[in-house]
């Protein structure tokens, strides 16, 4: 270990900041948080509340193919991680169908004549399927069929990002549902689990999967308190400004300003951040080349906001989420907190959902009153048929700046200019986590990316290959474990420098 009083500056408390943080601080790093929402940490893992309940800005079920991620949730939260069932299900044309899909389920609900026409595009699209796929569209259909595509992703998927799923890149799709098909569904419909092969079951249609208890954000402030314990700190309400190298010496000057208008100054050998790339750009002094600026700035990220609604807990559903295919409503998914964890509602007696829209910063959704948006939720739940007239009894919006990284035409030609750029001439400042590297990850690789970052600082070399994480969509939903043996110095193949 030859840095091991290395300064280093975390810009960002999400998942990948504070991992990477809390493993340095640990090893004896004077390590310092750089966080801009004025009271939570988390980022997008953030648990919010509001008189007394306790609500996620999206969901984040706990459990990764990586023992050495499963192992530092465990170490940082202890017992207070819960085994919970995974239950979600597709609203479509008023009925429920079970995600992942179940043949029985699905044959009775569609109906034969539908099923048989879903087979029939399923069984064609493996016959002839499209040649070198481009789009989202065109990776989901020859998994799934062109029928089952327009059933069951064509419009939750379009609410998602705001664009046609012509526009949408094929990576996401590899990355976020790689490893799923009709022939996988049916196979896990049919066949009983001890006939399956050990390490077969794709990550999204894990049946448990660990919670903390009083949610995700738990986690989160957890890390910052032993981040804090080990001698690091971790500051809220810190708006960065600038980012300045000295090339002589090699220290970074970072300019965060506070809460209260007041600039301050840190000094650091290395800085980590979960910035979206799109910001951290505008950061570093002096400013990037114009064609490295261009490319940044035209990376593109969505934005949603949750209505987290306290209802009266009367015939709720009793999923994790719903994924509602209905173009009628504007609402994509809605939560039931109480499903994740019944330790985030104070009142037995009541239920808070959250609804979830998606939007661009600006639009009319975003910047619609809250009490309208609340409005709003009510009436679609009820349209929906999920709950009754009167039993919603309160309401909170949260806005989610930033929160998914667009894949859209070119966007990795940019991402690869901007890195490689920074690679070159801005040494010492490194990407990690979702926005950071503008990868559409789980909190897993975004933790894995931190770690592996940390690492490379501890060795004050470039042991691991931060960029080959989340690389094969196989590790994100269907790999084999990818345990990093830190303590034995053994680097892991798949993300080794010249693996």
């Amino acid at each position: 270990m030859k840095n091991n009083t290395s300064r280093v500056l975390c810009i960002g408390a999400g998942p990948a900041g504070l991992t990477a943080a809390r493993r340095l601080s640990l090893a004896g790093a004077s390590v310092t948080v750089l966080e801009r929402d004025p009271v939570y940490v988390g980022g997008i893992s953030r648990t919010e509340h509001y008189k007394g309940f306790r609500f996620d800005v999206g969901g984040h079920r706990f459990f990764s193919r990586s023992s050495e991620i499963e192992a530092l949730w465990e170490e940082i939260l202890g017992d207070q991680l819960i085994m919970r069932e995974r239950k979600s299900r597709i609203l479509y044309r008023g009925k429920l169908f079970d995600y992942p899909l179940r043949a029985f389920d699905a044959l009775k609900k569609l109906g034969l004549t539908e099923s048989a026409r879903c087979m029939l595009s399923y069984f064609k699209a493996r016959l002839f399927p499209i040649r070198d796929p481009q789009t989202f569209e065109d990776w989901v259909t020859n998994q799934f069929g062109l029928r089952l595509y327009s059933i069951f992703f064509k419009t939750y998927t379009e609410k998602v990002w705001g664009m046609k799923c012509q526009e949408i890149s094929a990576d996401w799709a590899a990355q976020r549902i790689k490893g799923l098909s009709l022939g996988t569904a049916v196979w896990k419909a049919f066949i009983p689990g001890w006939l399956r092969k050990a390490g077969d079951t794709p990550k999204t249609l894990i049946e448990f999967f660990k919670y903390p208890r009083l949610g995700p954000g738990q986690m989160w402030e957890a890390a910052a308190e032993q981040i804090q314990q080990a001698g690091g700190e971790v500051l809220l309400g810190m708006n960065v400004q600038d980012l300045a190298l000295d090339s002589e010496s090699g220290v970074w000057t970072v300019t965060a300003v506070d809460a209260q208008g007041q600039s301050h100054e840190y000094q650091a050998e290395h800085v980590i951040s979960s910035a979206a790339i799109v910001d951290l750009a505008e950061y570093i002094q002096p400013a990037p080349p114009e064609a490295v600026l261009t490319a940044a700035r035209a990376l593109r990220y969505r934005d949603f906001l949750t209505v987290a609604l306290i209802v009266r807990d009367v015939d709720c559903f009793d999923d994790n989420w719903i994924y509602i295919h209905d173009s009628s409503v504007r609402v994509g998914r809605i939560q039931n907190f109480k499903s994740w964890s019944p330790h985030m509602i104070p009142d037995p007696d009541l239920n808070c959902l959250g609804l979830e829209y998606f939007c661009f910063k600006g639009d009319g959704l975003w910047k619609s009153d809250d009490q309208d948006l609340i409005r709003l939720a009510d009436e679609e739940l009820i349209h929906l048929g999920l709950v009754s007239p009167g039993h919603v009894v309160d309401g909170k919006v949260i806005r989610q700046g930033g929160a998914y990284p667009v894949y859209d035409e070119n966007y990795e030609e940019r991402v690869d200019l901007f890195q490689s750029w920074l690679k070159k001439h801005r040494p010492g400042l490194y990407l990690v986590g979702r926005n950071g590297m503008h990868k559409y990850n789980n909190q897993d690789h975004a933790m894995m990316t931190a770690l592996l970052t940390a690492e490379n600082i501890l060795a004050g070399e470039e042991l691991w290959d931060v960029w080959r994480v989340n690389q094969d969509a196989d590790y994100h939903e269907v790999g084999e474990d990818r345990t990093l043996a830190f303590s034995e110095r053994q680097v892991p193949a798949p993300y080794q420098k010249n693996g």
